[in-house]
């Protein structure tokens, strides 16, 4: 599994970068295509030929079903949130749903305040988690995974970033919602997402705030990562508003960009058989942390984060204190 990763990160060149203020990304470039066809989430939930709820009448926090009534698998991503039911939840790693299933997929809450029915089912709003808590999610489940076997986060810690950030972004929402930071922030959410764009044969991204990489997300297909872009893309600029201080320039370095491909080539991997069809990798170095999901020895997502215990934590400590937070220490 080490080569699959290996041949998937050498086949990839890193573009021209694109940058507003705060933010920037370096297209990631290949020729790269899985050998099979699936659908997205939002498709196969806007075509009705999908149906995600609770797992019995009484719920169950970590847990939701999909129900598949297609004869095409679907892939759901690691973050994308499902709005509805007794709680809003995010997807706890990427998934492919065999096609005419019923699968069991773990979950977060990202709706504390809330256990009750809203809707019988489940919708998407086409979000997903913001990157920095994906990244400790992240974390949170390769120990998991590593120590059990299980795809569980720690849910007292995603409750408390996300109390945090609404906080710090004066967010008052009854349910403590994920959903209603990203509803007030949408005008300045989309005034950074209008100033990037897709080009041809880009497979995926790496992302910088404030001069540093932040994440790595990338597919096996130009097409999957085209549909997905926006709400990708969006889930760093919100991290990147809420760090954004106007006071400051930071130099954005194609050489940290590949310091940072060449750690997550070196990272080593674990295996695992996946939640639903393929196989589920974990990999992890000291620089980085993240997954993979393949199939038939084909990548279909690839998720890297610089780690949060390593260089990004020391960075914190010396100093580097979300403007956010700053300002609203002054008042």
């Amino acid at each position: 599994m080490q080569s699959i990763i290996t041949q998937y990160l050498e086949q990839t060149k890193v573009g021209r970068k694109q940058s507003y203020k705060n933010l920037a990304l370096f297209p990631l470039l290949s020729t790269y295509s899985v050998g099979f066809s699936y659908l997205l989430l939002d498709e196969a939930l806007s075509e009705g030929v999908i149906e995600v709820v609770e797992v019995d009448k009484e719920g169950s926090v970590p847990e939701l079903k999909v129900i598949n009534k297609s004869s095409k698998m679907v892939l759901i991503l690691d973050g994308e949130e499902l709005v509805g039911a007794k709680q809003n939840r995010v997807v706890n790693t990427t998934i492919m749903i065999k096609e005419n299933s019923s699968t069991v997929i773990p979950v977060s809450c990202v709706e504390h305040g809330r256990w009750s029915y809203s809707s019988a089912s489940f919708r998407s709003e086409n979000r997903m988690m913001f990157s920095n808590l994906r990244s400790k999610k992240a974390q949170q489940v390769n120990y998991s995974v590593r120590s059990s076997g299980e795809f569980t986060s720690d849910q007292g810690a995603i409750w408390d970033e996300i109390a945090q950030k609404a906080e710090r972004m004066h967010v008052d929402s009854p349910t403590g919602a994920m959903a209603s930071i990203y509803e007030k922030q949408m005008p300045s959410i989309q005034e950074y997402t209008k100033q990037f764009s897709l080009i041809d044969g880009q497979v995926g991204a790496v992302f910088m705030i404030n001069g540093e990489v932040t994440g790595m997300d990338a597919f096996g297909r130009h097409e999957t990562f085209a549909k997905v872009f926006n709400k990708l893309l969006s889930s760093y600029a919100i991290d990147a508003i809420d760090w954004y201080d106007p006071e400051k320039e930071h130099k954005v370095l194609k050489s940290k960009v590949t310091k940072f491909m060449n750690a997550s080539k070196g990272a080593s991997i674990e295996s695992h058989p996946s939640v639903g069809l393929g196989t589920d990798l974990r990999l992890e170095s000291e620089k980085v942390i993240g997954f993979a999901l393949s199939l038939e020895d084909q990548i279909l997502h690839i998720c890297i984060f610089p780690r949060e215990d390593g260089q990004r934590r020391n960075r914190s400590d010396s100093g580097m204190v979300r403007f956010s937070m700053r300002r609203r220490n002054r008042l």
